[in-house]
């Protein structure tokens, strides 16, 4: 399927929108988009477009910056960012063409069963493989 990334990056952390820190807002905002998943990278330092110094310290995360990305079709994408530019929140943002699919057993699922899909396969142990059941390999250094 093609496409859109897109990540949108906060200076830090402790950012409140509605209530709530920015990254709970946002993550709130891509399920009303109706896009199902999203990625949440917390970074060790950033300079924001300001030129300001921001970074995660040992007795205070709150200034820590984040990133959250997205992929999903272009509807979706554009979707998300109608909602955040209602908001009128400062935010920055990457939006890049991407293709993406899903490998695996259940690659023919509609897009809308992903979170279950997502939770079953959390729930698979690889203590049932034959495999994993009769331990390493000759040679095998794990």
């Amino acid at each position: 399927m093609k496409g859109s990334q897109l990540t949108v990056y906060a200076d830090s952390r402790c950012v409140r929108i509605h209530h709530m820190n920015v990254v709970k807002w946002l993550l709130d905002e891509i399920d009303r988009a109706g896009i199902r998943g999203a990625t949440v990278i917390g970074a060790s330092e950033s300079i924001d477009r300001h030129g300001k110094y921001h970074a995660a310290r040992f007795f205070e995360l709150a200034d820590q910056p984040v990133a959250v990305t997205v992929a999903a079709d272009e509807s979706h994408i554009d979707a998300l960012l109608a909602r955040l530019r209602e908001t009128d929140v400062s935010l920055f943002y990457t939006r890049c063409p991407v293709e993406f699919a899903v490998l695996g057993s259940d690659a023919a699922a509609p897009a809308d069963a992903m979170p279950a899909l997502a939770a079953s396969a959390a729930r698979i142990t690889h203590a049932a493989s034959p495999a994993h059941s009769r331990g390493p390999a000759q040679g095998d250094k794990r």
